[in-house]
Order: C-alpha cells, then sequence, then structure tokens
C-alpha cells in the first residue's frame, strides 16, 4: 500500500519491554511515505526501566518521525475537530489502556487519541500488550473485539506456561493490520501462535 498522503498517528503506552520491537514499525510507515504523528502516554514520558530511559525513547521517536511527541490531553483534543488522523494505532497497547478504552475513559493523551478518531469514525488499530489478556481483562478485550472501527494486530500467548494469561501483538504485523482496517476489515487470522518461552 502507498502510504503518501496518509497521517498515522502511532501511540506507545507503558510496556515497555515492546519498545524495541515497535520502533522498527514506526519507521516502516516513515518509509513506506506515511506521515506519523507520535503520541505516548505518561509512563513513556516519565519512566525510566531497564528497557531503557524514557528521554532515549523520546529521542528515537521524534528521531524516526521528525515530529514532536503529543503526550497531553490539551495537545491530543486537537487531533479531533481538526480530523487529523487517518488511522490511529496504539502499540504497545498495555492492559491498563485496554480496561479504559473499552471502559470510555479519557484521563491520556493516547486515550484522547483515540476518542478523537471515535468521534470521527475512523479506525484505531490495537497491538494489546497484557499480563492478564485472558485474566481480568479478557473482558475488556471482549468489548473491543465487538466495538466499531477498532481493530486488533494479531495476537497470541507469549509465554503461556510461565504466564498463562498473557497477549501480545506480533508487532511485525502492525502494517498489515493498519491496511485492512483503512479497508474495514480485521487482518486475520486475528489469534495466533506467538511462543517466546
Amino acid at each position: 500500500m502507498d502510504w503518501h498522503g496518509k497521517t498515522v498517528g502511532f501511540a506507545l503506552t507503558g510496556s515497555h519491554c515492546t519498545f524495541a520491537e515497535v520502533m522498527p514499525e514506526i519507521r516502516k510507515f516513515v518509509d513506506a511515505g506515511a506521515r506519523v504523528i507520535p503520541i505516548a502516554s505518561h509512563t513513556l514520558m516519565t519512566t525510566d526501566t531497564r528497557f531503557g530511559a524514557s528521554e532515549e525513547w523520546q529521542k528515537q521517536l521524534k528521531d524516526i518521525t521528525g515530529n514532536d511527541i503529543i503526550s497531553t490531553i490539551v495537545e491530543a483534543e486537537p487531533l479531533g475537530p481538526a480530523k487529523t488522523l487517518d488511522i490511529l494505532t496504539i502499540a504497545p497497547c498495555t492492559g491498563n489502556t485496554t480496561s479504559k478504552l473499552a471502559n470510555a475513559m479519557t484521563e491520556s493523551a493516547v486515550l484522547m487519541a483515540a476518542k478523537a478518531q471515535m468521534r470521527n469514525q475512523r479506525p484505531i488499530v490495537l497491538a494489546i500488550s497484557t499480563n492478564d489478556g485472558l485474566g481480568l481483562n479478557a473482558a475488556n478485550v471482549a468489548k473491543l473485539l465487538v466495538a466499531k472501527n477498532i481493530y486488533f494486530v494479531p495476537f497470541g500467548q507469549d509465554a503461556p506456561f510461565a504466564k498463562p494469561n498473557s497477549l501480545v501483538s506480533r508487532m511485525s504485523m502492525i502494517i498489515p493490520a493498519c491496511e485492512a482496517a483503512l479497508k474495514g476489515q480485521q487482518l486475520q487470522p486475528m489469534i495466533i501462535e506467538r511462543f517466546n518461552d
């Protein structure tokens, strides 16, 4: 697909262990000609972890996209009225974000961007990464599976024996999932094998 002329909102939430997997996917959008607007949760903007420093992740996002990061509700709110985004990808999409999105809570830049997309009836693509996708969060995943204009990057159990409730999307399938979503389709198969252990 030719991404020239398309604006992609690429939002990251606090599953820090998957950031290294996601950054090359953002680069693929840029290389394909898309304008990419980075959006980040408070956690990404403020937390250093064993997977990397916040400042370094922010630098990578800016360097790859050439755009400033939207990181507050106030910055994200105009995305709706301006109809800025052709598609919004939330990758990684944590269990926390999944829960709040499924229950109409808007308390971050990422969720405000999602609300803006829903207002405009434009696609949102979720690449989940949650330790409780088959636990308490399963109800929220199910609510989003049947929600209008919400699509999933194919996902599976990443560690079924060590963490049997954990679900993670295959991040290398973000662009195909977005291409399908722009056609109003869910990329199939949606549930895949994704063992790490």
